[in-house]
């Protein structure tokens, strides 16, 4: 196999795991930190596949709004609450 097959599989790879880490982990900082680092790793992606748009829409969105935006409301949350 080639080297660029190699890389794309890597990275592939790379983004299936960081999202299922960011479904399962128990802390929401962490995260949410893992889908904005799964998000810049798919715009990585896409860019190798020649859709430099969509990358750039992938990392904006993805994985910068989207990440700051839970970030900032995970953060305005106060730990242990039940709805009081």
């Amino acid at each position: 196999m080639e080297i660029m097959s190699l890389i794309n599989i890597a990275l592939i790879l790379s983004t299936a795991v960081l999202f299922v880490l960011a479904i399962e982990l128990k802390n929401l900082i962490h995260a949410s930190i893992l889908l904005g680092t799964g998000s810049a790793v798919l715009a990585c992606v896409f860019f190798i596949a020649g859709a430099p748009f969509a990358a750039v829409f992938e990392l904006v969105v993805g994985a910068g709004l989207i990440t700051v935006l839970f970030v900032s409301a995970i953060s305005l949350t106060k730990p242990g609450g039940d709805g009081q």
